[in-house]
């Protein structure tokens, strides 16, 4: 703080400066961290001597002031429009004209202002996978939390990037509009303060991989509608293609952010001759180990370095579908610079329906604890493996027929989405909308049934969730708002017996993990950040189709401390539109 006082009797001007440092790194002593001093300059002085002297103490006070997070702008608008994925022209939703869709560069702190046009005919929300929306579920983008952008309007979020780093993406989580697009990479980088635990990468590429139907949204849509699961897809895409082209430097290290932006399908993820560093995954650095190929599931994301350690010539990238009667291949094309002589021989082989393969590769997968992640302190000084938990939840997905139609559920109970967003009706105290607790937390055995499901949570509680699949497909299970340890895969029946083979030292956290056939994942999660949560089916037929609850953590002391307050500009729809504006 500086202040300046004149006084007309002795013709002198005091400037007193008052210097609250908080680092003890600075050049000062303590004394002067601690105390002001009195400069006393006679009015006769010279303004340069003045001058001269705040510029020294403005050396000595800019390590200590920190600016304000930046703010990032950003408007975009939705349309149809036609791509040309299996060589005939489809109909996809492209936002600015992009098919995928932009991708969002930001770093870890950023607050992102995204101003969202919709110009389809029917309401739209985008959710960002992976983002923890800290405090702030009201930025969510789902049903739960969000009512839909109606057609030719437009909602602006407002979130921030909040202790985050990596690799992450965006998808519409309205309808069956993820089948048409609508979807792009979302990549934290990290401060410049902060080290990462590899040297920063020649260059750095989003591959947006997922399987894709050449019916549209609407008549995939329709099929649901009628009671019939989701068919085996028409083919796999890379960046919204059957074929890209990513170019490379011999002696260069590229990253490489793969991400599943499929529907349904799990696939393998291979480079021809070259071997893959897997270095991070969904926010959490890991222990670098070396693949020759790396299983992706639906909603996961794994970035990876490659170096281009090969004679010069151009090779396959290639992604296959895992799990499937029928195995789906992809090729893109790995170029080196100056390369004269293309792709040639077999695309390189990938395991197909190997389960056994895959537990082994996932268990494989370890928490760095010495790495930072967005913050300076090492991942491993949260030892959650020291923690009891609160309570165990035991959550089963099945596949009911109610109403003569398919449905999917969660311990009994297929989700239905009311018309008023959980979140408001909460909030202003709605009745007829939901109630805490309306799914139990272990399957009870009673059969199926319609319902909202909603489990009901403390802030600060450390919850033990086992995902039970006695179904005879695989499985992936996306948890917003947070990251959990993925601490133990097993086959058959979970049972207290199970936790003997728990990983309660260096498991990874993720916002999305796999559950495999006839088998059972337990995660366990810190319950941190207050708001509404989703935890979905990442399989979006089978979320559609009601395999998904919402978890409500809260606390009764209302407190900008836990959770951001409601947003002047919120969107108001079914039973809060007779509500006020805040």
């Amino acid at each position: 703080m500086v202040t300046f006082m004149e006084s007309s009797s002795s013709k002198r001007v005091a400037i007193k400066f008052k210097i609250l440092i908080g680092s003890p790194s600075s050049s000062l002593s303590k004394t002067r961290f601690r105390s002001g001093f009195l400069l006393v300059i006679r009015s006769k002085m010279k303004v340069w001597s003045l001058l001269y002297f705040l510029t020294v103490l403005a050396v000595w006070v800019a390590p200590v002031v920190r600016a304000e997070d930046a703010y990032k702008y950003y408007t975009w608008t939705v349309t149809y429009g036609f791509a040309y994925p299996f060589g005939v022209p489809q109909q996809v939703i492209l936002i600015n004209g992009r098919f995928p869709g932009p991708t969002l560069d930001t770093v870890t702190n950023d607050n992102i202002i995204l101003n969202l046009v919709n110009k389809l005919e029917q309401p739209f929300l985008l959710t960002w996978n992976g983002i923890k929306q800290r405090k702030n579920s009201w930025q969510d983008g789902v049903l739960g939390t969000n009512c839909p952008v109606p057609p030719n309007s437009n909602y602006t979020y407002k979130f921030q990037t909040k202790d985050q780093i990596g690799s992450y993406t965006y998808f519409p989580s309205t309808q069956m509009h993820r089948a048409a697009g609508g979807f792009g990479a979302l990549n934290i980088y990290a401060r410049s303060v902060i080290p990462v635990p590899y040297a920063k990468p020649d260059g750095d590429f989003s591959l947006l991989i997922g399987d894709w139907y050449s019916s549209t949204h609407k008549m995939l849509q329709q099929t649901l509608d009628s009671g019939s699961p989701l068919p085996l897809p028409d083919g796999i895409l890379i960046n919204g293609q059957r074929g890209s082209t990513f170019t490379c430097d011999q002696g260069r290290t590229y990253m490489f952010r793969v991400s599943n932006v499929g529907l349904s399908t799990s696939f393998n993820f291979r480079i021809q001759g070259h071997k893959l560093k897997l270095v991070e995954v969904e926010g959490s650095n890991v222990i670098q180990n070396i693949y020759d190929s790396l299983d992706v599931h639906v909603g996961q994301t794994a970035t990876i370095l490659v170096t281009m350690d090969q004679p010069v010539r151009d090779y396959y990238i290639v992604a296959s579908t895992r799990f499937t009667p029928t195995i789906l291949s992809v090729a893109s094309i790995l170029h080196y610079s100056q390369s004269m002589v293309p792709v040639f021989g077999p695309l390189p082989a990938g395991p197909t329906t190997e389960i056994d393969w895959s537990v082994d590769q996932a268990r494989s997968l370890r928490w760095n604890l010495t790495s930072n992640a967005a913050r300076p302190n090492p991942q491993g000084s949260f030892h959650y493996g020291s923690i009891t938990p609160s309570r165990t939840i035991v959550l089963a997905n099945s596949a009911p027929i109610l109403g003569g139609r398919q449905r999917y559920a969660v311990n009994g109970i297929s989700y239905i989405n009311p018309d008023t967003p959980l979140k408001l009706a909460d909030y202003f105290n709605i009745p007829g909308v939901f109630s805490v607790n309306s799914i139990q937390s272990s399957p009870t055995g009673n059969g199926a049934a319609f319902g909202t499901s909603v489990l009901g949570a403390s802030l600060h509680e450390f919850l033990e969730i086992i995902f039970q699949n006695n179904e005879d497909t695989i499985q992936s299970w996306h948890l917003d708002g947070y990251d959990f340890w993925v601490v133990g895969f097993g086959a058959g029946q979970w049972t207290p017996n199970s936790r003997r083979s728990y990983n309660l030292v260096d498991a990874l956290t993720r916002h999305t993990t796999q559950v495999y056939p006839n088998s059972w994942t337990t995660i366990l999660v810190s319950l941190d950040n207050q708001g509404m949560w989703n935890l979905r089916s990442a399989m979006w037929g089978r979320r559609y189709l009601g395999q998904e609850l919402y978890l409500r953590v809260y606390n009764p002391t209302q407190s900008l401390a836990n959770e951001y307050d409601i947003p002047t500009n919120v969107l108001l729809c079914g039973k809060a539109m007779a509500r006020s504006h805040p």
